[in-house]
């Protein structure tokens, strides 16, 4: 038997991709996000389209640098990536409160967030009116990482230590992955 769906909650019905963090640095400035709304959109060159709201610090350090990572994090991660997406780096060193330990891109100056998955260093094709609009920042793949353990041959790999596996989100704080589902926020509300 079907049910109606509020629509504030369709995109979740969709919405099953991996969640990444989403990295940037401008000058002396860093900042990292929680984000699921992403795509791949080419291949050669490799492009990727991205969800990043105008109130976040984030996107002002993007529009500023022009640059960005997007990092697979994994199961281990999923109170992190749940903490980072909740919480301004306009208000918080999130490095420091959540114990992120980076390392530098080769062709951006954005970080890479250790112990996830793969890493996308990115450089922004702006277009300035759909950023605007709908919050979707386009970017070309300027270097991609990935763990051997997770990704070999061109083919994610299903590790079988089950933290180390991808994050789906679910909205809420409520994600999956292949070993099921992980809820971050048992408490959440109805309405997150």
């Amino acid at each position: 038997m079907r049910h109606t769906v509020e629509l504030r909650h369709a995109s979740r019905l969709l919405n099953t991709g991996p969640t990444v963090l989403v990295s940037s640095r401008h000058g002396a400035q860093q900042d990292v996000m929680a984000a699921a709304w992403n795509m791949p959109l080419d291949f050669e060159p490799p492009k990727i389209a991205v969800v990043i709201d105008k109130n976040t610090f984030t996107r002002g350090l993007i529009e500023a640098s022009g640059e960005f990572v997007i990092a697979v994090p994994c199961v281990a991660q999923a109170a992190m990536v749940t903490g980072v997406g909740h919480c301004s780096g306009r208000d918080v060193d999130k490095f420091e409160r959540f114990g992120l330990r980076t390392q530098p891109g080769s062709q951006v100056a954005a970080p890479l967030i250790e112990g996830c998955l793969a890493w996308l260093e990115c450089r922004r094709i702006p277009d300035p009116a759909q950023e605007q609009r709908y919050d979707l920042f386009l970017a070309e793949v300027v270097a991609a990482w990935a763990e051997n353990w997770a990704f070999t041959d061109g083919h994610w790999v299903e590790p079988s230590d089950a933290s180390r596996r991808c994050l789906h989100h679910l909205g809420g704080g409520r994600y999956f992955s292949s070993s099921g589902l992980i809820d971050t926020q048992a408490d959440t509300q109805a309405d997150s």
